[in-house]
């Protein structure tokens, strides 16, 4: 299993550094702002051996010049989209061989938060950026409906055990939501304590892992009689499949508060 620190930044961001089989060298997933990355670097003892992209928001990217011209580190990030100082692009089936780390992460095609996201994953762990949150998904600021569903289904394709390690801090607010859609979830209730109090520790809820998010996310149980219930009440009207369903509950949660 894989050893994982985690980088808070902004408000709820996730930095992920990834350990190598000498733990002081790290990749570093994610840099949206370099200032805490270094200041966990210098505090940890820590050495940077390369940046991994999910995806080309700001908060996700808008640290990698400043660890670039500090370490210069190779770039990893996603062939469809701009990431600054990028020194290889990747789209599924694609591996990033690590060996200063002794790691290698095969890429995944995930669209839906936006075009050309991709996702990470090896050594039992994913790391998906905005695409598959605890107990959510993100918003469809590029994508369709139809291409998140078909990547939140390649995600809960992985086996169960896989950590997952996103890019944000909303699991409590997410998991009130999955709530909504799935009052009678026990596994949902039990989640959501559980995230409380890990949060009023001052700890964060991931990583995650497939398994548990099958049982709880509502965006991977589209399928469910309970959630095409809830959507369809939501909505007012019967609908057509689990993508629709999907799309339902994805604007419900963008007005939920």
């Amino acid at each position: 299993m894989l050893e994982v620190t985690s980088v808070a930044a902004f408000r709820d961001n996730y930095i992920w550094l990834v350990h190598g089989a000498d733990r002081r060298k790290v990749a570093v997933v994610d840099p949206g702002d370099a200032g805490p990355v270094l200041e966990a670097l210098d505090r940890l003892d820590l050495q940077p051996a390369a940046i991994l992209a999910t995806h080309h928001h700001h908060d996700h990217v808008g640290g990698i010049a400043r660890l670039v011209d500090t370490y210069e580190l190779p770039v990893y990030g996603p062939a469809g989209e701009h990431v600054p100082q990028r020194t290889r692009g990747l789209a599924e089936g694609d591996t990033v061989e690590l060996p200063m780390l002794e790691l290698s992460f095969e890429a995944l095609d995930i669209p839906g938060h936006t075009a050309g996201h991709i996702a990470f994953v090896g050594h039992g762990s994913v790391f998906c950026g905005d695409t598959l949150f605890s107990a959510g998904c993100g918003r469809l600021f590029e994508g369709t409906p139809q291409q998140m569903s078909h990547s939140l289904a390649k995600l809960a394709g992985l086996p169960p055990e896989t950590q997952v390690y996103c890019g944000h801090e909303y699991t409590v607010d997410n998991l009130r939501f999955a709530l909504t859609v799935e009052p009678d979830n026990a596994r949902a209730q039990a989640y959501l304590t559980e995230s409380r109090t890990r949060r009023q520790d001052g700890e964060p809820t991931l990583p995650s892992s497939i398994g548990l998010e099958r049982e709880v996310n509502p965006f991977l149980r589209c399928d469910r009689a309970t959630v095409r219930a809830a959507a369809e009440r939501h909505a007012g009207e019967p609908l057509a499949d689990a993508i629709a369903v999907l799309a339902e509950i994805r604007h419900w949660k963008d007005g939920f508060s």
